[in-house]
């Protein structure tokens, strides 16, 4: 069976993120279990706030056109963000209301149909970001996504690291070792589905 292809990315591009430095571990986690892994930096894919008569007058942007093939070319999703006032950051937000407009006749939603989604935040506070990953969990079942039911909310996360950007309990590594594991797990599932259903009878 060919290896599960997950696309990583962030929902701050902002230096020495937190969210970031858990999403780089996570990364490494994935790759540990034999997977491909695509580690993208939205700060790379820059887009407009969405605007309905800018899609009416230009189109779709072509960042978001690039972000949407690159989600078509993968099997899941490894998401860490950080909540902002209880919810998902504009950056966040804002890539995928571009994302999932249709265009080239496809719908706005085929992208994310089929694809498992693991979610994580890390946060300065106690909750660890908790709200903002329930509200991400809604939005990405609404884009017809499937949505791992753990998580990770890494709290007080401003400790959680050493110098080396490594976890400094070790636990907290071993959760996101099989948190990783169980995306793979379920994206095989998915594609697994996916590919029978295209089977001629």
């Amino acid at each position: 069976m060919k290896p599960i292809k997950i696309l990583a990315f962030s929902g701050s591009t902002r230096n020495a993120s937190l969210n970031v430095k858990l999403l780089n571990l996570a990364v490494a986690a994935t790759l540990e279990h034999g997977a491909q892994v695509t580690h993208i930096d939205l700060r790379d894919f820059p887009l407009p706030i969405y605007d309905g008569d800018l899609e009416a007058e230009s189109g779709v942007p072509d960042n978001a056109m690039i972000l949407r093939e690159l989600l078509f070319a993968h099997d899941g999703l490894l998401i860490a963000s950080p909540e902002y006032n209880g919810s998902v950051t504009a950056l966040l937000k804002n890539t995928l209301d571009w994302c999932s407009r249709p265009s080239n006749g496809l719908d706005g939603l085929a992208p994310f149909r089929g694809k498992a989604v693991g979610l994580m935040a890390a946060s300065l506070s106690p909750f660890g970001g908790l709200r903002g990953i329930i509200d991400l969990r809604g939005i990405m079942v609404k884009l017809g996504a499937t949505v791992l039911s753990e998580d990770v909310a890494l709290p007080i996360a401003q400790n959680a690291f050493d110098a080396d950007g490594a976890f400094v309990d070790v636990n907290v590594g071993k959760l996101v070792h099989q948190f990783t594991s169980n995306l793979i797990g379920l994206s095989t599932k998915l594609q697994s589905s996916i590919d029978a259903s295209r089977v001629e009878p």
